[in-house]
């Protein structure tokens, strides 16, 4: 393989050309993704279940820096939602080449109160909704006889549990999984697949409403801060780029260093 084959530095984060889903783009971490991947040229679908209004927020906020965007409505556990989802994202923007699976639930709830009910909700929303997502985004790109790029949401509570999370976490420990199994088999269509695990992210209000936590956190973290939800962006965007085009099947751990501390 020659020099000429590998992307200019200068290019290697640019997505001009190529269409992406961000699943829970309505808010947080997802609208962080969403207006990181129009800054780097993509045309991005914003998908949310029930906030239009923030999802439009996010769509007017690329929009206003030239780039382009729309707001698509679905129920990520509903098969027939996500066929139309990635239909609408091929019709409008006439490709499909990138999925960030960053929608999900995150209810705190003690083991010994866990029902079959909040474990099945669980299961279907962070494992369920991304196994769909990502058949049927493969098989549209299949069809167009084309690669892509898959970037699951995880958590670094696939890689170690916290009270109260033990369906979280164990849905996040699947999806790391399914991550790894999906880029062994949908590498030999080029289809790449991903996964970043965010550790504490800054949100509106959680310094107030959950102050020791906060200063545990930032006690415990390398770094000493919470995280925001352009770190998590900038670390999918590396993950969907070309700046990672040898890179499948791999987890990077975006946590301001917490998992790097020792656990005894």
């Amino acid at each position: 393989m020659n020099g000429a084959a590998f992307p200019p530095v200068a290019g290697l984060l640019d997505l001009s050309g190529r269409t992406a889903i961000v699943t829970g783009a309505s808010g947080g971490i997802g609208a962080g993704i969403a207006r990181r991947f129009g800054e780097a040229g993509a045309r991005v679908v914003c998908h949310y279940r029930g906030n239009r209004d923030a999802a439009d927020g996010v769509v007017s906020a690329i929009r206003e820096k030239g780039g382009q965007a729309i707001a698509a409505k679905a129920d990520i556990a509903a098969s027939e939602d996500i066929h139309r989802l990635v239909e609408t994202a091929a019709a409008e923007f006439g490709s499909l080449d990138i999925l960030v699976n960053n929608a999900g639930i995150q209810p705190v709830k003690m083991f010994t109160d866990l029902t079959e009910a909040d474990w099945s909700e669980m299961m279907a929303a962070n494992v369920g909704g991304p196994f769909l997502l990502v058949r049927a985004f493969a098989d549209a790109l299949r069809k167009a006889g084309k690669g892509g790029a898959v970037v699951n949401i995880a958590s670094i509570e696939g890689h170690d549990p916290a009270p109260g999370h033990a369906h979280y976490a164990t849905s996040k420990a699947a999806l790391l999984m399914f991550t790894r199994a999906a880029a062994m088999e949908l590498g030999q269509f080029g289809i790449r697949v991903n996964s970043v695990s965010p550790g504490l992210i800054h949100r509106d209000g959680i310094e107030e409403g959950w102050p020791e936590g906060v200063a545990r956190w930032k006690a415990a973290a390398a770094l000493s801060r919470l995280g925001r939800p352009e770190d998590i962006a900038d670390a999918a965007l590396f993950l969907a780029s070309d700046a990672a085009r040898w890179i499948t099947g791999a987890d990077l751990v975006v946590d301001g260093g917490v998992t790097a501390r020792p656990t005894w």
